[in-house]
């Protein structure tokens, strides 16, 4: 589902998250090793395209539906209903290059993000 990258980043700091989309990604923590950010985006939202520079673990207690594009192009879209889970998820994500993610559902998607800035 997400926009994986290999190899040498060739985005500029301007897309980075925290930048680039400020309104659902806040630092709530940073050193030299990770970063963590507060994720959030609320209904209805389609948050600006942005960038994520470092591998990550995505843990998310709110779940939403989605829609996740690369550019204009729809990658993914989340079932209706979502599938059961518990009330703590995880994910390891790649960095990713640029993509946006929009809230498609009635309820407010809230997740941590730590991304490993040194592995």
């Amino acid at each position: 589902m997400t926009h994986a990258v290999e190899g040498e980043w060739r985005w500029g700091d301007e897309l980075d998250a925290v930048v680039a989309a400020p309104n659902s990604h806040r630092v709530v923590f940073e050193n030299e090793h990770v970063r963590v950010l507060e994720v959030t985006l609320d209904p209805g939202t389609h948050e600006p395209e942005h960038t994520h520079r470092w591998p990550s673990v995505m843990m998310t207690d709110q779940r939403a539906r989605i829609r996740y594009y690369i550019g204009e192009r729809l990658s993914f879209e989340s079932p209706d209903p979502l599938p059961p889970r518990a009330e703590l998820t995880g994910s390891w994500t790649p960095p990713e290059g640029p993509h946006s993610v929009e809230n498609i559902d009635t309820v407010r998607m809230h997740a941590l993000r730590v991304e490993f800035k040194s592995l």
